[in-house]
Parts: C-alpha cells; sequence; structure tokens
C-alpha cells in the first residue's frame, strides 16, 4: 500500500508541474527569470538533502555505538524528521507559489501535496516503527511536523504577496524545479525500495491522468 500510495503522490505532483505551472512558465515568455528560478530551487533542493542526510548519517553512527546503561527508549531520528521538517516548510512554500499564480493553481497544488503528504507520513511512521519508537512519540512528531508544513504556507503567502509581479516567473520556475526534485529524488527513490510490479507502476500513471483530467474539466 505505501509503494502504491508513494507512486500515485509522484504521478500527481508530476501533473500539477506539467499541467499547472509550465504552461505558466511558457505563457510568461521571460527566460531569464525563469533560468534563475529554476536554478535556484534545483540548488536549493541539493543543498537542503545535504545537510540533511549528513546529520542522518552522524545520528545512525551514534546509534550502531556501544550505548552503556539504558537509555529509556531509542531516541527519535532528529536528522531524518529535521529533513522532512525542511520538506514540509517547502511544500508549503508551494502552496503560497500555487495560490500567487492563481486560484486555480493554487488548488491543485494543494490536492497534490495532500497526497503526496499521506505518503510521507506512511514513511515516517513506518521508520519510526522499525527504529522501535512507540507509536505516541511518533503520533507526537507527526503533529509537530504537520504544523510545520502551515507555517510554511503562511510564510509563502506573505512573501509572495509582496512579490513584484515580473518575478512570478522565476518563482513558478523555483516552485517547478522544487516539486520535480521531490517527485524524482524522494517519492520515486522511496517508492523504488518496495518489490517492482506493474500494478505498482500503473499507479504513477494513474495519479498523472487523474490530476490531467482535473486540469482539463476544471
Amino acid at each position: 500500500m505505501r509503494g502504491g500510495i508513494l507512486h500515485l503522490a509522484a504521478g500527481v505532483v508530476f501533473a500539477v508541474v506539467a499541467v499547472e505551472l509550465i504552461p505558466d512558465l511558457l505563457r510568461d515568455h521571460k527566460p531569464i527569470e525563469t533560468v534563475i528560478g529554476f536554478g535556484l530551487g534545483v540548488a536549493a533542493m541539493l543543498g537542503l538533502r545535504s545537510l540533511t542526510e549528513a546529520k542522518e548519517k552522524r545520528e545512525n553512527e551514534a546509534r550502531e555505538a556501544p550505548q552503556a546503561g539504558g537509555t529509556g527508549g531509542p531516541n527519535l531520528p532528529l536528522g531524518m524528521l529535521s529533513g522532512v521538517a525542511i520538506d514540509l516548510v517547502v511544500d508549503g512554500l508551494m502552496i503560497g507559489i500555487g495560490f500567487a499564480a492563481g486560484a486555480k493553481e493554487g488548488r491543485m497544488l494543494a490536492i497534490a501535496l495532500a497526497v503526496e503528504l499521506v505518503a510521507l507520513g506512511l514513511a515516517v511512521a513506518a521508520s519510526m516503527s522499525k527504529l522501535g519508537i512507540a507509536r505516541a512519540r511518533s503520533l507526537k512528531a507527526l503533529v509537530v511536523l504537520s504544523s510545520t508544513f502551515v507555517v510554511g504556507a503562511a510564510i509563502g503567502m506573505m512573501l509572495l504577496s509582496k512579490l513584484p509581479s515580473h518575478w512570478m516567473a522565476g518563482v513558478l520556475a523555483f516552485g517547478a524545479a522544487a516539486l520535480l526534485f521531490l517527485v524524482t529524488e524522494e517519492l520515486l527513490t522511496e517508492a523504488h525500495e518496495e518489490k517492482e510490479s506493474p500494478a505498482l507502476t500503473a499507479m504513477f500513471f494513474l495519479g498523472f491522468l487523474a490530476f490531467l483530467i482535473l486540469g482539463i474539466v476544471s
């Protein structure tokens, strides 16, 4: 089920980029702003991943080291959780970018990211379960993480409301790069950790088709 939801979420997010963001960029005809925004989006996501992976590596090494005495249960994987929190802040910013581009784009992104958050929540819960963390602690961590998404959306709306209109192409390009990174380097990478099957692969195309049709009829 987790693999299917990850594939579905990847298809949905990819469809939003293809159906909503890319057509707006083509319509704006601002290549310089697009290149700058897209480049900053890729650089930001690569930089954030590098930071979170380094923290996770240090935590894994500390976890594998011999521990003296009782610890009262395994520690929360703060490296992984901080990486997820950053992802959620970026997702919230994407909501702000979507509504800044238009009401339809905002609604489509909100629906797409809701599907992605379900997959992300399942992945985080499964990871903490494998580490032996109690369900109550996992639930509290997920509640705290969800608040970062709201914070990101609020920041995005406040910042983008004051942004000059001629920079909107750069903002959309930044969002497109961040979402494409999410699909290729996060959702599909985690989805491929599960055993592949034609049904799981079909879920990606089902998600893409569903949002393509939604974009046509809405």
